[in-house]
């Protein structure tokens, strides 16, 4: 993967981005918050990208305070403001990015979160997504990845919480008193063996939850979808833990709120799909949910 992204250069990242942006339009993705690590020039390069593509895009710029490559790396907290500020001169909406606990210093996780606050901008981060993150946070900050994001004034209802796959009952319970969200991958975290979302005690909290195609090993939201639900069942022994209106309000609504984006495209379904072969309209939500992949989005 670091090898893919060191040889990335604005005018692969323009051709390439267009592709993945307008397979990920195909499949019923119409909003996407990427969270970019590979640089300003590439930032912007993203950007046009998504235009070609008909995607809205918020371009969430990762912060590195250290680890990764050389060319993901800021040389200090206000040289990464200094970078957003760019961005949003140029036009391009923008979202907050401390990669995780791992890349950014605590003071650069307190300086984001002020100018977050300031500038009323969606934050994405990762955290809780392997066990050996959290045990070197408990090692550098005597806690948790969530505990440490809310003691650095990093969770609100603006937050994104980019997997939370281990957290633990406190920490799921400051997510739930902060409001903020969580983005589960859950063909990703099953791809990397990371684990999977605890679902059940999510739902049980009301935390509001959205998806990522993160490493596009699959490009389908109605699989995360399912997926979610899956989980749920398996963790509770019952079907219907969240139900089809609200994993619909997953891949849309609340989606677009992690990222700050007020309308985006809507996607046609091709009723004539054999996968929809004698489905009624009023059958139509629990069958997309439940048994179709994103073949039935008509392509447009």
């Amino acid at each position: 993967m670091l090898r893919e992204a060191e040889a990335q250069t604005p005018d692969r990242v323009r051709r390439e981005y267009a592709d993945s942006y307008r397979e990920m339009r195909a499949a019923g993705y119409t909003a996407v918050g990427e969270f970019h690590y590979l640089g300003l020039d590439e930032a912007r390069a993203a950007a046009e990208a998504a235009e070609e593509a008909g995607v809205e895009l918020v371009l969430l710029l990762a912060a590195y305070g250290r680890g990764g490559l050389p060319r993901m790396r800021q040389e200090s907290v206000a040289g990464y403001l200094r970078q957003v500020e760019e961005l949003r001169d140029a036009g391009v909406r923008v979202g907050l990015a401390p990669h995780s606990v791992r890349a950014c210093p605590r003071d650069w996780l307190e300086e984001i979160g002020r100018y977050r606050d300031e500038h009323a901008l969606p934050l994405h981060v990762h955290a809780d997504e392997q066990p050996r993150e959290i045990e070197e946070c408990l090692v550098e900050h005597g806690c948790r990845p969530i505990e440490l994001l809310d003691r650095a004034g990093c969770l609100g209802s603006r937050t994104t919480v980019v997997h939370a796959t281990h957290a633990d009952g406190a920490e799921l319970d400051l997510l739930e008193e902060s409001g903020a969200t969580v983005c589960a991958c859950p063909t990703t975290e099953a791809d990397l063996a990371d684990g999977f979302l605890p679902a059940a005690r999510l739902e049980h909290r009301g935390i509001p939850l959205c998806i990522g195609s993160d490493s596009n090993v699959r490009i389908d939201p109605f699989e995360e979808l399912r997926e979610l639900e899956g989980i749920g069942r398996r963790q509770t022994g019952r079907r219907g833990v969240f139900g089809t209106e609200r994993l619909l309000r997953y891949g849309t609504v609340e989606g677009a709120r992690s990222i700050g984006v007020d309308a985006w495209p809507d996607v046609e379904i091709a009723l004539e799909h054999p996968s929809l072969r004698g489905v009624s309209e009023e059958h139509l939500p629990d069958a997309l949910v439940a048994g179709c992949g994103a073949d039935v989005v008509r392509a447009g």
